[in-house]
């Protein structure tokens, strides 16, 4: 893991997509690129080639899980970072969710005026785990 500049935002919720992009790119001063169903994000992962997947667990079609699954048997993307966002998991399904590149869970709703501030610790966390 190296600078965080990129993220690829999967979420098939409109206005969420809506608000995190606002507070990912204007607050936070990422570079964004968003997804609806997982099966979009494989479309397009390669092409933007993000730092980390930010990516809700509850979708129709692919799930969250299945979406990073997928998308870490791409060449190249076999260790992205991941951070999952969720209003519906229990704990113990988090622990069967967390694996090795997962920084972890930003639950929603969250406030758009601290989203890019989480994300950049859980990096900043995962980068410190990985020394």
């Amino acid at each position: 893991m190296g600078e965080l500049n990129k993220i690829l935002h999967i979420e098939d919720e409109d206005d969420i997509r809506e608000i995190a992009n606002m507070a990912l790119e204007l607050i936070g001063g990422f570079e964004v690129a968003q997804a609806g169903l997982g099966t979009i994000a494989l479309e397009i992962v390669e092409g933007f080639a993000p730092d980390l997947l930010l990516c809700d667990v509850q979708m129709p079609g692919l799930t969250g899980p299945e979406t990073i699954e997928a998308i870490r048997k791409l060449p190249g993307f076999e260790t992205i970072p991941a951070i999952y966002m969720t209003a519906k998991v229990g704990e113990s399904e988090k622990d069967s969710l967390l694996g090795q590149y997962e920084l972890g869970f930003i639950a929603k709703p969250f406030d758009p005026t601290t989203l890019a501030m989480q994300i950049r610790e859980m990096w900043d966390q995962g980068l410190a785990n990985a020394a």
